[in-house]
């Protein structure tokens, strides 16, 4: 078992967790048809809560909050002797979950992105897991949806009989429709960021190499340098002075944050 809760980390609750006990957690919620809110944070998602004490609220209710990235891992080792060897990547989680609920013959419903995207993503799920069953699929809105429509949507994913809901709208707007959407479906939802265009073949992954060494990001901003620079070049120095800050008990980041005032209804 290498389950041990959860630590702060700028003030946002991140669980020592390895890829093992996540999936547990995830497959054991999808069985007993419970909500499970879960998401794997790399840095710009850290900070994004970091800095929106609402959206810091909405992180900090989240079941389960892998370190997505090395920094994070990284984090949570230097901060509170997490002991972690690894991180647990939201794309590698995403594969892991679907073998595991193909085993048991649990259905999956993917959330997101484009048609074609979640077409070439199906495509390629089949291949790997030839017994996994989708219950469903449904591309991204690309705005606010309406109390109607996000009454219909929840009501969509309930009628597919998923038992697990993989959510890829970018960060932060797939964690907020998991806050948002968890207790209304009823089941686990995952944000899961790149996964469905990394697993579509539509981005390319970073080499182990870079992976390892925590340049994720150097390598994604080459490949979208106008989409990504304000994430990268503002935040990650942004990240090192809060943690230098937290490292140093300069401050402790005890905030939890506030409520939000109103949903965002994020499709």
């Amino acid at each position: 078992m290498f389950d041990r809760g959860k630590k702060n980390i700028l003030g946002i609750n991140v669980s020592v967790i390895d890829y093992n006990d996540a999936v547990a957690a995830i497959l054991k919620a999808a069985e007993e048809r419970k909500p499970l809110k879960v998401s794997a944070l790399a840095v710009h998602g850290v900070m994004t809560g970091a800095l929106d004490p609402e959206h810091r609220w909405r992180l900090n209710s989240f079941d389960m909050v892998t370190p997505d990235g090395q920094p994070v891992r990284w984090a949570l080792n230097l901060l509170h002797d997490a002991g972690l060897v690894d991180r647990v990547y939201g794309p590698d989680l995403t594969l892991k979950v679907c073998e595991e609920a193909a085993r048991r013959g649990l259905p999956v419903y993917l959330y997101g992105s484009r048609a074609e995207v979640l077409d070439k993503f199906m495509e390629r799920l089949a291949h790997k897991y030839p017994t996994l069953k989708i219950a469903g699929s449904r591309p991204s809105l690309f705005r606010r949806s309406t109390d109607d429509e996000k009454k219909t949507i929840a009501a969509e994913i309930r009628r597919s009989g998923a038992r697990i809901v993989l959510v890829g709208l970018g960060c932060p707007r797939q964690e907020v429709w998991v806050y948002e959407y968890a207790e209304l479906i009823s089941l686990p939802a995952l944000a899961v960021g790149a996964a469905f265009d990394f697993h579509a073949g539509m981005l390319s992954e970073a080499p182990d190499v870079m992976q390892r060494h925590g340049l994720e990001w150097l390598y994604r901003l080459v490949q979208e340098p106008r989409r990504l620079w304000r994430r990268y070049i503002l935040l990650n120095p942004a990240f090192l002075a809060m943690l230098f800050a937290q490292f140093s008990r300069l401050t402790t980041f005890k905030d939890p944050g506030r409520e939000p005032r109103k949903t965002s209804n994020f499709a």
